[in-house]
């Protein structure tokens, strides 16, 4: 989840060296380096996949550690994400206020507790769960430190696409913390998380595009128009409905998980396709209403996964 900051342009509150930092400030700038908002999107795919791999309702105590260990995993990718995108964090207004910006953590601390968490990580699934989960969540976070933060982002328009990948681990994690395998099951969610990763961030990036264009990202709405974009929000969208509908008829879920993802997906396209009618229309602005989608489309991912875990008693 994603949040935008509102905050009058090029206005970055820091430390003075030497500055004071209070304890529980400094607590909370830690727990911010792990992007709490985010992970918590992130669990929402995780335990509905473990209740559908049991069939039933999963050891709670399994749950429980592999969502610590979740947790612990995508806050260190986030924790060395702010390590390294800390150049252009300070001159974006959404990031600007960031830990490691504000010199609330310092880069060497910032950059030695993602690394810790790294490897508590991968040792707390492997112990704790089993060692597939493990190799699955070092996976997820070293793409998405390498492939997307290092390399993807900075150089092409669809560095949010691939690097989307990483967002998509936690349903793979979920399904084998319960089974010790990834069955066809969890490679389906999978592309559903794939499929709407693009047309979940690119509205905000469009909202955002000038931050991006600042600091030279390319996101998608910075080297193309709202028309092309919007397009390419419909054709994703459009897939992912479509994915999302093969658990049925592969015998993974029953009528109330059909029902969900009709209903939900049936109005994430309607959202899609308005969008793409005001961007086609020469919309701009509050007139473009580009963040509805963005905010559907994570009621409509938390919709998708609960069913996903309700369906196993009802089918």
């Amino acid at each position: 989840m994603t949040a935008v900051e509102s905050r009058p342009a090029g206005v970055v509150l820091t430390l003075s060296p030497g500055g004071h930092r209070p304890f529980g400030a400094r607590v909370k700038a830690f727990v911010a380096l792990t992007k709490p908002r985010i992970i918590e999107l992130l669990l929402i795919t995780t335990v509905p996949v473990m209740f559908l791999a049991a069939q039933d309702v999963p050891d709670l105590w399994l749950v429980l550690t592999t969502c610590v260990g979740g947790y612990l995993s995508a806050g260190g990718a986030n924790a060395l994400n702010m390590y390294i995108d800390r150049d252009i964090d300070a001159l974006m207004d959404r990031t600007n206020q960031r830990p490691l910006v504000t010199g609330m953590v310092s880069p060497r601390e910032g950059l030695v507790f993602g690394l810790v968490l790294a490897v508590v990580s991968t040792l707390w699934f492997g112990l704790l769960v089993n060692w597939l989960s493990a190799a699955l969540s070092l996976g997820a976070l070293l793409f998405y430190v390498i492939v997307y933060t290092m390399i993807l982002k900075r150089r092409t328009a669809q560095n949010i696409v691939w690097g989307g990948i990483a967002g998509c681990m936690p349903v793979l994690i979920g399904w084998s913390a319960v089974t010790d395998s990834v069955s066809w099951a969890a490679v389906i969610l999978f592309l559903v998380i794939f499929f709407w990763t693009p047309p979940h961030y690119w509205p905000l990036s469009m909202k955002v595009k000038e931050d991006y264009a600042r600091v030279g990202v390319p996101m998608l709405p910075v080297v193309a128009s709202n028309r092309v974009v919007a397009r390419q929000i419909v054709f994703y969208s459009w897939v992912m409905v479509a994915v999302s509908l093969l658990l049925t008829p592969l015998g993974y879920t029953g009528w109330f998980y059909t029902a969900v993802a009709l209903a939900s997906g049936g109005w994430w396209l309607w959202e899609a396709h308005s969008l793409q009618n005001r961007a086609k229309a020469g919309e701009t602005g509050g007139k473009l209403k580009e963040m509805r989608l963005f905010h559907w489309s994570i009621t409509y991912v938390s919709l998708l996964f609960v069913a996903v875990a309700i369906d196993p008693f009802l089918s």
